[in-house]
């Protein structure tokens, strides 16, 4: 399984928003610059973060993207689903409809699911659930307790300069 670069510029991109403050905002423009991301293709993720809700677009001359919820509402699954999509990972096309040793393929109902894609399905949850716990928050907070006196002072800095 392998998902869009989308995601982790996702990720790294609202990190640093964590801490904005109130009524702060911040361009397309200073977290493509802070990450080294092209600025037309981190736009195209900020437009799917904001019809997914996890981001809000304010207009004008000082404006810029903030978060649409608190940090600690906003999971792990929430940015992975703006950023993927909302459909299964598995896509059971019910092949065992075809095997030539099924004479009656209307034996297969709701009644008799596909093993596979029950299985598959199971193990798509139980992501979902773990991703579901892990919030932005979260993230800030466990990385963010390791940055040394000097890079959290530059972190407030730049903050305050936008």
């Amino acid at each position: 399984m392998q998902f869009s670069i989308g995601v982790e510029y996702a990720f790294h991109s609202l990190f640093y928003m964590v801490e904005l403050p109130e009524g702060k905002t911040i361009g397309i423009k200073h977290i493509a610059e802070l990450n080294n991301i092209k600025e037309s293709y981190l736009s195209k993720i900020f437009t799917k973060l904001r019809k997914g809700g996890i981001v809000r677009s304010i207009p004008g001359v000082n404006g810029g993207y903030e978060l649409a919820r608190p940090p600690d509402e906003i999971t792990f699954w929430d940015v992975f689903e703006a950023i993927e999509g909302a459909s299964h990972f598995f896509q059971c096309a019910e092949i065992r409809k075809n095997n030539i040793f099924v004479e009656d393929s209307s034996i297969f109902s709701h009644d008799c699911p596909c093993l596979i894609k029950v299985v598959m399905h199971e193990g798509e949850q139980l992501f979902r659930e773990h991703l579901q716990s892990k919030s932005i928050k979260w993230l800030f907070d466990q990385v963010s307790r390791d940055f040394s006196e000097d890079r959290t002072s530059a972190f407030r800095s730049w903050i305050k300069s936008l």
